[in-house]
């Protein structure tokens, strides 16, 4: 009977003190959680709808032989959602640099449209590019992406982590993990548009 109110007293001053699993003042906010969960679930789902019912013919479709097919596209988004969350999560473990933020020169949906915008071009890192995943078949990739997909909702939906004070340098300036998180979403949709791409190319298979 003591232990039992031990432990209840322990748990009261745990929800009290913002320890049992709360989001904290660090953390973001509600409206930026709602917009990351939103765009990670968008992408995830117009990014399976791309490749549905396609024939083996359509999956290895290439406009030119220095273009990617729809399934080289594939393995790309599945490779690139594990190496942006590795680098997602070495940041976070980390030193927090809230100085930093002052060099962040762009706001979280402009950042969305940059890493959207398909007019700007840019070479995959060798990891990344289709023939370096390690993929054999779509429907490893898609397990794959599925399954690292839900983990990184997961992140999202409960983790009380001062993400906004981790700030980053990357190649195209600072910004941070908050930011970083949405390169995620933004990225495999960026590659989703490139799939829509070759499906609209005139010599794309009927079937």
């Amino acid at each position: 009977m003591i232990k039992r109110t031990i432990g209840r007293l322990l748990l009261l001053s745990l929800v009290i003190t913002g320890f049992a699993g709360t989001i904290n003042d660090n953390s973001v906010s509600k409206a930026e959680r709602k917009y990351a969960l939103g765009l990670m679930k968008e992408t995830y789902k117009e990014a399976v709808k791309s490749v549905k019912g396609l024939s083996e013919a359509q999956l290895n479709y290439k406009a030119a032989a220095d273009k990617w097919s729809v399934r080289d596209c594939i393995y790309h988004i599945a490779g690139a959602e594990k190496l942006l969350w590795t680098l997602f999560e070495n940041n976070m473990k980390g030193p927090a640099n809230p100085e930093k933020r002052t060099e962040i020169k762009v706001t979280d949906e402009d950042f969305v449209k940059m890493i959207q915008n398909r007019s700007m071009k840019a070479q995959a890192p060798e990891p990344i590019q289709p023939k370096n995943t390690g993929y054999t078949n779509l429907e490893a990739a898609l397990a794959d992406f599925k399954n690292t997909r839900a983990e990184h909702i997961k992140y999202m939906k409960f983790s009380t982590e001062d993400m906004r004070n981790h700030v980053v340098q990357m190649p195209f300036g600072w910004i941070d993990c908050y930011q970083l998180y949405l390169m995620i979403a933004a990225h495999s949709n960026r590659h989703t548009q490139q799939i829509n791409e070759v499906k609209a190319d005139p010599g794309f298979p009927a079937n």
